[in-house]
């Protein structure tokens, strides 16, 4: 066998029937939405796989789930082999395949996936060169697990019963298993570049920053207004309400799993409703994913923008020293106490650059993209989100207030309240771990 064709690469994915393919992505995409992206997304690793076998030419096989072999072939082409992923949990069907690969005399083998577009040819070829000289390569994705795994022929022979064996598939700990099973077992391995995996709807944003023909187009002019609810019956109404009048706006709901009817009254008033997990983090990053507008904003569901807003946004934003904005806090009530909130958090976010999250914070999509959007955190996402704009530029103070309402300082107390969210933000400074300071944060919530 020539040098050349003595490796091999797998591609595992599968066919892209509608209910049966990207479940976690039909709440946002829909069914049919979900298995095109599965489609398009199977199509973008092909064509990386065509630009490498262009270089290095190289057997392919597509080892898939769903569908046929006709099925298969008619959609992806002829010069592939094609063989059905069959039973057993990832970690079996990869060594069957590698068991496959190595039986027909192939000296090394790499498996990916189709989740990963990020997937270069540089990549691909950095793992069959690392084969040369080591036993195992690992490209890590970002949850945990790994994109890529490739293989010498040696090696699988002397460690295959071991090397997929005791692995919790499916969970963050399936690479530092993996890892640890290697250096058990006396193995030399090289990692590739940690890649984000396209699962959920908060992971869009890594699918249309990788793949420009599947990106939403940007419309020039467009705001897209992305508001994260939970439970929010009772306010979301006359927040979409106001909105619906101005009409260079797109409207997204993303809900975190209401118990109530808060995404049927989103869908009545004509927002569009998509579902994630309940993390406001993660719900602001899908709505970002899904929206079509050159600009992002993100609002509150208890708060209202003020008139002209598109105006100001967009004055705003075209200032070349201005990378990012948001309104003066206003709160709806008449409480003194709640006056010298507002005056204090205008000052802050004035002098110190740092609005809060219920300042309607507002600035191009792109940047958001580039700064990685919000950081999944479980508290202070959105003061560590303004952190990351501020090394960028300028974030500027309109003289516009947004009113929210007074609920969360009414409930637990207006000082009370101020104060505990000043100490979380010296406990963050201090580097206080994010989930204790959660868990501290909802239980002195409760005291109230």
């Amino acid at each position: 066998m020539p040098e050349q064709y003595k490796q091999r690469l797998i591609i595992f994915t599968r066919y892209p029937e509608a209910g049966t393919t990207k479940t976690r992505m039909i709440p946002a995409l829909g069914a049919e939405g979900a298995a095109e992206l599965q489609r398009l997304m199977t199509e973008h690793i092909i064509s990386k796989t065509v630009s490498l076998c262009n270089l290095h030419p190289l057997p392919v096989e597509v080892r898939y789930e769903g569908g046929s072999h006709k099925l298969m072939t008619d959609w992806l082409g002829p010069e592939f082999s094609y063989c059905h992923q069959g039973s057993g949990d990832i970690g079996m069907r990869m060594g069957r395949a590698l068991e496959g690969a190595f039986g027909q005399g192939y000296e090394t083998v790499v498996i990916i996936g189709s989740d990963t577009p990020d997937i270069s040819t540089m990549i691909l070829q950095n793992a069959f060169e690392a084969l040369k000289k080591i036993d195992l390569v690992l490209g890590p994705a970002a949850d945990g697990g790994y994109y890529l795994i490739g293989v010498h022929r040696e090696t699988f022979s002397h460690w295959n019963a071991q090397l997929f064996s005791d692995i919790s598939w499916g969970t963050a700990s399936v690479l530092p298993q993996t890892l640890r099973i290697a250096k058990k077992l006396g193995m030399n391995y090289k990692l590739l570049a940690t890649l984000r995996d396209v699962d959920r709807p908060e992971d869009l944003g890594v699918w249309q920053q990788a793949s420009d023909p599947a990106q939403p187009p940007s419309e020039s002019g467009l705001i897209s207004i992305i508001i994260p609810t939970l439970n929010e019956a009772g306010t979301i109404e006359p927040t979409i309400s106001d909105l619906k009048q101005f009409s260079r706006a797109e409207i997204i709901v993303v809900d975190g799993g209401s118990q109530d009817e808060t995404p049927d009254i989103a869908t009545a008033l004509g927002a569009r409703v998509l579902r994630s997990a309940p993390c406001k983090a993660k719900q602001m990053n899908a709505g970002a994913a899904a929206a079509t507008g050159e600009i992002l904003l993100f609002l509150h569901a208890d708060t209202h923008l003020p008139k002209n807003f598109e105006n100001s946004v967009q004055a705003t934003l075209v200032r070349k020293d201005v990378i990012a904005g948001a309104f003066s806090l206003g709160i709806e009530a008449d409480a003194g106490g709640l006056r010298y909130i507002e005056r204090v958090a205008n000052w802050r976010s004035r002098f110190f650059q740092m609005p809060y999250g219920d300042q309607a914070l507002f600035f191009p999509r792109k940047l958001f993209h580039e700064i990685g959007g919000y950081p999944e955190y479980p508290i202070m996402e959105d003061f560590e989100l303004v952190r990351r704009l501020k090394r960028r530029g300028k974030i500027e103070i309109l003289p516009e207030s947004v009113q929210t309402s007074p609920r969360r300082w009414l409930n637990y107390g207006i000082f009370r309240t101020w104060l505990l969210n000043q100490v979380i933000i010296i406990a963050y400074y201090l580097g206080i771990s994010l989930r204790r300071l959660s868990r501290w944060y909802r239980r002195e919530k409760g005291k109230f």
